[in-house]
């Protein structure tokens, strides 16, 4: 499924990064973290004051958001093993973003205007929040597919049906802390 945005770069609703139709092991996926990796802020006053307007109002009308750290989706970078070995190794790159930018930015009523023409999906979302996010479909024994209902207490997508995810936590001390088999 693909949606023309408009500014005339291409956005798909859903887009798969990398095939791992096995899954990675632990050694074969890395996380770089690094500032160059957050969230750059828009040359749209407007645009980027919006970001706290629309918190704002969330928050008035839903006292139990929470401003939260993320981590954020900078891009990642693949190598195939060599010789022998079909092995693919991934490296996520990482930044830190939060709660509010993302309902500020990603579920902004004026969203499309956060993107940049790229094909490059770093590149095109470079001025939204893109928080590192996962998910799960599970399958029971009995052959039953897993859903999850949303709070009606969250600031996205209340009530809806879900599949098991989330987004990982950051706690922020020293340095940077994450598992990578959440």
């Amino acid at each position: 499924m693909e949606k023309e945005v408009g500014n005339g770069c291409s956005s798909l609703a859903y887009k798969l990064l990398f095939s791992c139709p096995f899954g990675l092991s632990q050694p074969q996926l890395s996380a770089v973290f690094d500032e160059s990796y957050d969230r750059i802020p828009h040359s749209d006053s407007n645009l980027e004051n919006s970001i706290s307007q629309i918190w704002d109002q969330r928050v008035q009308k839903n006292g139990s958001l929470f401003n939260g750290k993320k981590f954020r989706y900078g891009g990642y970078s693949q190598k195939s093993g060599d010789g022998s070995k079909k092995e693919s190794y991934v490296c996520l790159h990482l930044g830190l973003t939060d709660y509010r930018t993302f309902v500020g930015t990603n579920l902004n009523p004026s969203w499309e205007k956060f993107l940049v023409a790229s094909e490059d999906d770093p590149t095109q979302c470079r001025h939204t929040s893109s928080p590192l996010g996962n998910g799960a479909i599970v399958e029971t024994s009995d052959q039953k597919i897993v859903l999850l209902q949303r709070s009606n207490n969250v600031g996205e997508f209340p009530g809806h049906f879900v599949f098991p995810g989330g987004h990982p936590e950051v706690i922020h001390n020293e340095g940077y802390t994450i598992d990578l088999t959440f």
